[in-house]
């Protein structure tokens, strides 16, 4: 199976510029190299910061570039987004019975189930008791299957103070439903708008760079997180029997290429 990963979008409506790039040009960049490279992708999903602060032009600018996307999409909730305004937009995104964007999608390899973390007013994530109801009930009904849990936030720290300390909330009750089930595969997030990978609690997991700005990496900033603007990236995510293989790619790069022979 292979799934594309993108996160971090952060739109602003048509015309409007965010840390003086345009969004939207960004993002129908990464979907013209999606459409180029990876057309054969089973789902592309996009793990959050769907805009930057929940407009509805915004979404309906993410309407109009994720329309041309070849591969099917999924679309995961973040901290600046608004699920109503989604929802208007984006009336045919699955929900969970009590209106969280929340789903799941099976294949022969496994299942992949979307969390929504949302939480309004606050920049860290959540899962309530509903959500993690729902969470249960659809480990439950995978058994012993493999499961890809894909979310804004992510419930592991990253040794960052900026960005750790906005991460999902409810990491105790999420690990204990991951251990119950007992073969979650993999966990990939969005929020850090960083490339990272590691295990949590014997989970492998990954994060991934943002399509319009990323945060520096800073070990030591206690405040909020700075701003750089460097490359934007997505993942390219291989799923078999064997294990999970995760690229990163920097689509926009510019560096010069060569021809490699035998005699280099």
């Amino acid at each position: 199976m292979k799934l594309v990963q993108i996160s971090d979008i952060h739109l602003v409506p048509h015309g409007a510029l965010l840390f003086g790039e345009d969004p939207a040009a960004r993002l129908r960049a990464c979907v013209d190299d999606i459409n180029r490279h990876h057309a054969d992708a089973q789902l592309c999903v996009i793990t959050g910061d769907l805009t930057h602060d929940g407009d509805p032009a915004a979404y309906r600018v993410l309407a109009d570039c994720v329309d041309k996307l070849v591969p099917p999409v999924r679309l995961l909730m973040g901290n600046h987004d608004d699920r109503a305004a989604f929802r208007a937009v984006f009336p045919q995104m699955p929900v969970d019975p009590d209106g969280f964007i929340q789903s799941v999608y099976d294949s022969v390899h496994g299942r992949c189930v979307f969390l929504d973390t949302l939480e309004p007013n606050t920049a860290q994530g959540r899962l309530c008791a509903r959500r993690l109801a729902w969470l249960k009930g659809v480990l439950d009904e995978a058994a012993q299957q493999p499961v890809f849990l894909f979310s804004h936030h992510p419930a592991f720290d990253l040794m960052l103070p900026s960005m750790d300390r906005i991460r999902l909330r409810e990491a105790a009750p999420l690990r204990e439903l991951i251990a119950a089930h007992g073969n979650v595969r993999h966990m990939f997030s969005g929020h850090v708008h960083r490339p990272s990978a590691g295990t949590w609690h014997g989970t492998p997991f990954t994060t991934v760079r943002g399509t319009n700005h990323q945060h520096a990496l800073e070990f030591d900033l206690q405040g909020p997180a700075t701003t750089v603007m460097e490359p934007p990236g997505y993942a390219v995510i291989f799923i078999r029997d064997s294990g999970t293989v995760v690229h990163f790619h920097d689509f926009m790069d510019t560096s010069r290429r060569y021809i490699s022979t035998d005699t280099d």
